[in-house]
């Protein structure tokens, strides 16, 4: 885990929902506006010193909102700790009012050089010594895709050598899905205030965000649970979140206590899938694991994992009624299933996969939906518009989700909360959209309430890797087996296994970072002290 997002808050908000908060604090708590303007400002001063203490120079850019204001504010803070300062107006001259305008008035009552967009390349160099830019141009108040002279301005501090630092939200990113509009300020460190944007932490946002820090302002407990108060749609998990859900093993325990996971998999040329599922249910503290797979997976499936139980497709063309009764057999005796690690999309594939859903549904057993079977799913759909079930578990990646709704990837990716919310309605359950920023939603039949997303602010772009989510899989099947609930089990399975990438990262690097060195880090993150 990243050092920063132990200290952000758990309640996520949407944009819209934190003016609210913000609306709730000056007219229902009299907290005045400027006196948060100033709170925030002097926090991001603070944020840029810690971050930058060798810093001598400032280049604000300002636009005409709060977020401008914050940045004027900012200037004038610096300018009384001797700081150069230049302001770079994007406003026009008699645009402001409220509390940005008493900004400005503040920077302007402590001498803070100002200059319009156009003289800003030549501000830069009459500015000397140690150099940040502050970004105070749009914040969260952008609802269209920027253009003009403030994409100009973006780009120009996209060029800057120096770091940068944006006050609440880096310019140009959307708060609400974290995609740039379509260009956003790339920021070193983000000071974000009042409550904590749900876009930030997810989609492309940890590409703009750079390091954040969350500062609350002194703003009371009260205002967040004030009668009129926005609830908060999204709660962000991790490690620390989700040991407290992995109760130690009673004393007395056997192997029939902690479930049998059942893993069906890995078509020709695609064992390495089954293989990695299978060892992650068992490191996962599963008390039995079982593989149904292809003949030439055996010798490999043994030799790594040698505690699994192997069921290949083959022994049908010796003995079909035997075999037919042995896949019976294991269907009959399994916790839990997990189907689609290398399942290919092959008839081999497409009646293994019948199997499961059949057995899920006689049984009432948790089936975990992963790679080839979530597009063997999207298929179904097609046929069968009502395919809809409580206790499965879907976990796509944005390509799998993107078949299953029937749209493109970049649809997916626009936002991502919009496409799991779909998701979750469609197909019940509860759905993982994996990425960076990875999402739970979970969807109960007949439920008269709606269940809040779950963020997940583990992992690192070392997990862009072949098999990661055939670990995943397996991680979760373990934990179901041995009897968590689906939503409770997901967001466990997905911290901890961001976190075990994370400690991995840590130790050695992201780059080149394989699924199967997570495998030691998950017996670690499954045994919390």
């Amino acid at each position: 885990m990243t050092d920063f997002t132990t200290r952000l808050p758990r309640s996520l908000y949407r944009a819209e929902q934190v003016r609210q908060l913000d609306a709730i604090a000056i007219k229902e708590f009299s907290i005045p506006g400027f006196t948060l303007m100033k709170r925030a400002a002097a926090s991001a001063l603070e944020a840029l010193l810690e971050a930058w203490p060798q810093t001598r120079s400032l280049l604000v850019y300002v636009g005409a909102g709060n977020n401008g204001g914050d940045g004027y504010v900012l200037a004038g803070l610096a300018k009384d700790q001797h700081l150069a300062v230049t302001v770079v107006v994007l406003h026009a001259k008699d645009s402001l009012s409220g509390d940005a305008l008493t900004a400005k008035q503040f920077a302007e009552e402590r001498g803070v050089a100002v200059c319009q967009f156009e003289q800003a390349e030549s501000a830069v160099e009459e500015l000397s010594g140690p150099l940040v830019v502050v970004d105070a141009l749009l914040g969260t108040g952008l609802t269209r895709a920027v253009s003009g002279e403030f994409g100009r301005a973006i780009e120009q501090i996209n060029k800057q050598t120096s770091p940068v630092i944006s006050i609440d939200v880096p310019s140009g990113l959307n708060a609400d899905t974290g995609n740039p509009m379509p260009c956003a300020v790339h920021a070193d460190l983000t000071a974000t205030f009042v409550a904590m944007k749900q876009g930030m932490l997810t989609g492309q946002a940890r590409n703009y965000v750079g390091a954040v820090r969350f500062y609350g302002l002194d703003i009371p407990d009260q205002v967040y649970s004030y009668e009129s108060a926005p609830t908060a749609p999204v709660r962000r998990i991790d490690i620390h979140s989700s040991s407290s859900l992995l109760a130690p093993r009673k004393e007395a325990s056997h192997k029939g206590s902690n479930g049998h996971v059942l893993i069906i998999g890995g078509d020709h040329g695609y064992g390495g899938a089954v293989i990695m599922a299978a060892e992650a249910a068992a490191r996962s503290g599963a008390g039995l694991t079982s593989v149904i797979s292809r003949a030439e997976h055996r010798a490999a499936l043994l030799a790594r994992c040698p505690e699994v139980m192997v069921h290949t497709s083959e022994e049908a063309t010796r003995d079909a009624e035997a075999s037919s009764e042995r896949l019976a057999d294991l269907l009959a005796r399994a916790s839990v299933i997990a189907v689609g690690p290398g399942l290919g999309r092959s008839d081999w594939s497409r009646d293994l996969f019948q199997a499961a859903l059949a057995a899920q549904r006689k049984r009432h057993i948790p089936l975990i939906i992963d790679a080839d079977a979530l597009h063997l799913l999207a298929e179904r759909r097609e046929i069968d518009a009502t395919l809809k079930r409580d206790n499965w578990l879907l976990t796509p990646h944005p390509g799998e989700a993107a078949a299953l709704l029937g749209i493109s990837v970049a649809e997916v990716q626009e936002n991502r909360f919009a496409a799991l919310e779909r998701l979750a309605s469609i197909y019940g359950g509860c759905c993982l959209l994996k990425g960076s920023g990875s999402l739970i939603k979970s969807v109960r039949e007949n439920s008269t309430t709606d269940s809040q997303f779950m963020l997940c602010s583990e992992g690192n772009p070392g997990m862009a890797s072949g098999g990661m989510g055939d670990v995943l899989s397996g991680i979760l099947a373990g934990l179901l087996a041995q009897g968590m609930p689906s939503d409770q089990a997901m967001a466990c399975a997905v911290s901890i296994h961001g976190e075990a990438a994370d400690l991995e990262a840590a130790e050695r690097g992201p780059r080149g970072l394989l699924a199967t060195d997570l495998l030691p880090w998950v017996r670690q993150l499954v045994n919390p002290r």
